[in-house]
């Protein structure tokens, strides 16, 4: 048995002597790993191979998100003796959803090393609970099993979310069939235990019985249980990896793991012209859900269903689906399913401006009904204007009926616009989409940006011009990156943004586990020089400076890997700091508990002001610049300059609202008993303006009477005599979307 070992301060190899392997079929290498694009560089670092997978653990190599090392960081498929990319960023197990991982050991057992199989043994510590994870890959198999031991030798019964997930760093992600949509759910409705990560040549399923919810769609299968003091649980799961986007042998492998008896579907797919279409598959749907598909390769296509009833069709990148067919699936029944008039695509060819003055707009386009891709390398529900020239797209879509939403700001700076078309197959469509905005922020030097956003590293998916792309469509007048521990994108985003002359704030999210931080603006490319997973907070905002930081904020500090949660738990490394100087209102999570916070530092004295950010991943699924930060700069706007605006509190945070304070600006001092004069703009129309003081408490609210649209309210609030401390306000309209101001300063 080699054994690697890990103190608190070093990792030392004993008994292990490691090169490329002569094993015909199942290898363990150490050093840098052989995976193209790998995570696994370091010296001590192991990858296991056999003829159908790949993967590599981080044993020395810094794993994201500061999870502790022991973790497998790199998965590729192995396509005809050659190893393929790396898709994902982490598949592994999570002790406790992503809360803080207080860790100060791991060890390393290679348990077997032969041609037949490899099982490697890693030993971590959860404070007090003993977690140990078995990989195990066979010679001929497609899959690695994942052991999981979770033993509690503390004193105290804990309550857990536990199980194995898979983020992969590229692709796609196919939801839990059943609980698709759902950022987290039970599995009462779950129609199978699998997730699969995929794109058109490669797919990775996370089989996981064990589960009973999911988060963050699906990557994330856990299981919520109470680990009592002393007790000990095991998580069985398995990784299987495919080396092309047919899910056929994961529906196999999952009936073979429940026991199931299965019958074969096959057929031949066709376009209406003949011809086999691009990326063709045939959908399979149970009880009205997305359940699988497989690829009709050379028109063909041949898969195993498990018995029961289901709904299937065909379709193909751009082509009209066709008619669904509804069959019952019995043991080793033989069905024959032809689809061969598919309808060939149509071209919409649209063009967005603003209403008065014809000027080229940018926007958001989704299919609000219609035919959506089922899958997401078939083509997407979303799409973006054209970097250049603005306002103009041209998209490839099923022929058919639609409509259309098109976001050029909506719900800030303009109103939802809809567009209803048919398109031909074969023809183009031609269309001018106006859209009138209602008020002009920036020519009042109030500026927006979207101040947590990622591009296309780690899990991140959104290649850096569909980000740039995505925050002006949605009005915004900076574009800013901050992906997880790395500047890498920053270069290509600054010569993105430069295209069309608006201001790029380069930024990093800084991501221990126990509280990410976004400092900005940094020097464009500047190197993160410490580790997230062993450095303490005060270690860290000095890197944040030294990159060049003029504010370093603190994200969603009450989620599971938050500051604040993680200072109450005594999870922070180094402890408390009054060094932060934004805290985030985030998109993403409940916001209450950081506006609590907010008005009880205010309450003290503290000038902790907010920053905002959506924490998008995906572009096309998620809405950048749905909470965004405003900030009143004189002068030009650069990104220190906005930077510094809102370190001196002259700013606010809104979902909707758009403010225009006349007299008193927040961050600014007033006195009990004058009057605070301010505009409001809500494009959705205004519901409620509240002034805000002391502990949270209403001092003043303004109701608009529901039956009315009102978009505009000039008010001068009188601010009351008793008043100590500070005020702010809150403005909700009529969709509930809320704007956030920093406070003012009451003079005694």
């Amino acid at each position: 048995m080699h054994k690697f070992s890990k103190s608190a301060v070093a990792t030392l190899v004993s008994g292990l002597l490691l090169g490329a392997s002569a094993h015909a079929d199942v290898s363990i290498t150490q050093g840098k790993t052989a995976i193209p694009d790998g995570e696994a560089t370091h010296a001590q670092d192991i990858t296991v191979k056999n003829e159908h997978v790949a993967f590599a653990l981080a044993v020395e190599s810094a794993p994201p998100w500061g999870v502790p090392r022991g973790t497998l960081v790199d998965l590729a498929a192995v396509k005809n003796g050659k190893i393929d990319l790396d898709r994902v960023a982490f598949a592994d197990f999570i002790p406790n959803s992503w809360s803080a991982w207080p860790n100060d050991r791991k060890s390393i057992d290679i348990v077997e090393d032969s041609d037949e199989k490899a099982v490697i043994k890693v030993s971590r510590n959860f404070d007090k609970v003993d977690i140990t994870t078995w990989y195990t890959l066979e010679a001929g198999s497609d899959s690695i099993g994942l052991k999981t031991v979770m033993t509690n030798q503390g004193e105290d019964d804990l309550e857990l979310e536990s199980g194995h997930t898979i983020w992969p760093d590229t692709g796609y992600q196919f939801a839990v069939p059943g609980l698709e949509g759902n950022e987290e759910a039970m599995a009462d409705n779950a129609l199978a235990d699998r997730m699969v990560a995929y794109d058109r040549d490669w797919a990775f399923a996370l089989h996981a019985p064990y589960f009973d919810r999911i988060k963050y769609n699906g990557r994330d299968m856990y299981l919520g249980h109470t680990l009592k003091a002393g007790e000990t649980r095991t998580f069985d799961s398995k990784l299987q990896v495919v080396p092309n986007g047919d899910m056929a042998p994961i529906v196999k492998a999952e009936a073979e793991r429940h026991g199931e008896a299965t019958g074969t579907i096959t057929g031949q797919l066709r376009a209406d012209n003949g011809n086999v279409p691009d990326d063709a598959i045939v959908m399979i749907e149970k009880d009205g859900h997305p359940y699988a598909w497989t690829l009709a390769k050379d028109g063909q296509y041949n898969m195993a269903l498990p018995e029961g009833k289901y709904q299937v069709y065909g379709t193909a990148t751009g082509h009209a689906n066709s008619q669904p067919q509804s069959i019952t699936v019995s043991a080793d029944s033989e069905q024959t399913l032809d689809f061969t008039s598919l309808k060939s695509p149509a071209t919409l060819a649209l063009n967005v401006e603003e209403a008065a003055s014809g000027v080229a707009k940018d926007a958001r386009v989704t299919i609000i009904e219609g035919q959506a891709p089922p899958v997401e390398f078939l083509g997407k529900r979303t799409f973006f204007t054209d970097l250049l020239p603005a306002g103009h797209a041209e998209l490839k879509l099923a022929p058919g009926e639609y409509k259309l939403g098109i976001n050029a700001g909506a719900g800030f700076t303009a109103e939802s616009q809809t567009l209803d078309v048919t398109l031909e197959s074969g023809k183009t469509n031609q269309q001018v989409v106006k859209v009138p905005q209602v008020t002009f922020p920036n020519r009042n030097h109030w500026y927006g940006a979207d101040l947590h956003h990622h591009g296309n590293v780690l899990e991140g998916v959104t290649p850096p011009e569909i980000v740039v792309q995505a925050q002006l469509a949605t009005d915004l007048d900076l574009t800013f990156i901050s992906d997880h521990d790395s500047t890498i994108n920053h270069k290509v985003f600054a010569d993105l943004s430069a295209k069309r002359g608006v201001p790029f704030i380069p930024s990093i999210e800084i991501s221990p586990s126990w509280g990410h931080m976004n400092p900005f603006p940094i020097d464009n490319g500047a190197a993160l020089t410490v580790d997230p997973g062993t450095d303490d907070v005060h270690t860290l905002i000095d890197a944040a400076h030294d990159m060049g930081a003029e504010v370093v904020p603190m994200n969603h500090p009450y989620n599971d890997y938050g500051y604040f949660t993680n200072i109450a738990k005594d999870a922070v490394p180094g402890g408390e700091t009054d060094r932060f100087d934004l805290m985030e209102l985030n998109a993403r999570v409940d916001n209450e508990p950081t506006l609590k916070k907010a008005h009880d530092m205010w309450d003290s004295g503290e000038a902790m002001y907010f920053t905002a950010g959506t924490d998008t991943h995906d572009a096309w699924n998620q809405l950048t610049g749905r909470i965004r930060m405003m900030a009143n700069v004189d002068g030009e706007l650069t990104p220190l300059a906005f930077a510094k605006a809102l370190k001196a509190g002259h700013g606010y945070a809104t979902q909707g609202p758009i403010l225009y304070p006349q007299n008193i600006m927040f961050g600014e001092t007033a006195k009990a008993g004058d009057k605070w004069d301010i505009n409001v703009v809500a494009a959705d129309g205004l519901k409620e303006v509240r002034l805000i003081g002391q502990g949270g408490e209403v001092l003043n609210s303004i109701t608009i009477n529901p039956e009315e649209s009102t978009q505009r309210l000039e008010l001068s609030l009188p601010i009351p005599a008793d008043a100590e401390g500070w005020i702010n306000l809150e403005v909700e309209d009529k969709d509930g979307s809320t704007a956030w101001t920093n406070p003012v300063w009451l003079q005694s």
